[in-house]
């Protein structure tokens, strides 16, 4: 993978255009779409204030940030955003019908040699099925915020290609971060494992077992969580957190069926951080200033 590796990035929302960070960090040339110049113009802002933020903290030089951004671009019409692309990552929301959607669309219009799906839950399998080249297609689950978090997971669908998971290996690899391959089951590993924890929180605080913020402490403190899956959902979504839990109720049973709790929540629009309140407050700038409950 050389040095003018060519990608795009479809869908400027909190998970694409933090995929987009890290990737012109790596020294990727990265091109940022979505459906409107409004979205797109909001996740280059978004890149660019996090750049910013990583000067100032003394974590990234002037001179890096200047040249991280001068490797990004914003577009708003599909063919051009693709336009010599190697790597095709979709980051749209998390639905089947709009992946498959975006992901055949692009399958029309080019050839890539990765075209990768950021679903947290979806099956690669059926997703690669849409494209017509199924042997180029598999998931790479980033998780939020992107350019701190560690781990991507990377789902090899049922007829994922030798050459496309190496070259997700090895762009994972130079975007520092830390890869684990997983098979195409229904929340691969940390979905799974993460949603699990995550529901067993929620029906502690239903039944009145503890506190929100004492749920969090105890994994925090006793297990070395570095954040608690009450706070976890809130920076999830717990929208996000709802819709998965009602997959994986599907998929496997009954023991990913959401509590009423979360429900209540979702429908009062409650969803954590990025609406201000879930099981805590928020402000503006996405501090958190307390449980809410």
């Amino acid at each position: 993978m050389d040095d003018e590796t060519r990608v795009t990035v479809l869908g400027a929302g909190t998970m694409g255009h933090g995929i987009a960070q890290v990737l012109t960090q790596a020294g990727c040339r990265v091109v940022l779409r979505d459906v409107d110049a409004a979205r797109v113009e909001s996740g280059l802002a978004a890149v660019r204030k996090n750049l910013e933020g990583g000067v100032q903290r003394g974590k990234l030089s002037a001179a890096d940030r200047d040249a991280a951004l001068a490797r990004l671009s914003g577009q708003v019409e599909l063919s051009a955003a693709l336009e010599g692309a190697e790597v095709v990552i979709e980051a749209v929301p998390e639905d089947m019908g709009l992946k498959k959607r975006v992901l055949c669309e692009v399958a029309g219009l080019a050839q890539p040699k990765l075209l990768a799906t950021n679903t947290s839950s979806l099956s690669v399998t059926e997703l690669a099925q849409s494209t017509g080249a199924p042997e180029r297609v598999l998931g790479l689950h980033f998780f939020n915020p992107v350019h701190l978090q560690p781990l991507v997971e990377v789902v090899r669908g049922e007829r994922t290609g030798k050459e496309a998971l190496d070259l997700a290996l090895a762009l994972v690899e130079r975007m520092g971060k830390t890869a684990i391959v997983v098979q195409d089951a229904p929340g691969f590993a940390s979905s799974r494992l993460g949603l699990v924890l995550g529901l067993e929180a929620i029906r502690m605080v239903e039944q009145g077992v503890a506190s929100v913020q004492a749920i969090d402490q105890a994994m925090e403190l006793g297990y070395r969580h570095k954040m608690g899956p009450l706070m976890t959902g809130d920076y999830v979504g717990l929208d996000v957190r709802l819709d998965i839990a009602e997959h994986l109720a599907r998929e496997i049973g009954p023991q990913f069926q959401p509590p009423l709790l979360l429900r209540r929540l979702v429908r009062a629009g409650k969803l954590g951080r990025k609406a201000g309140e879930g099981f805590y407050r928020w402000d503006a700038q996405g501090n958190c200033l307390g449980p809410a409950m």
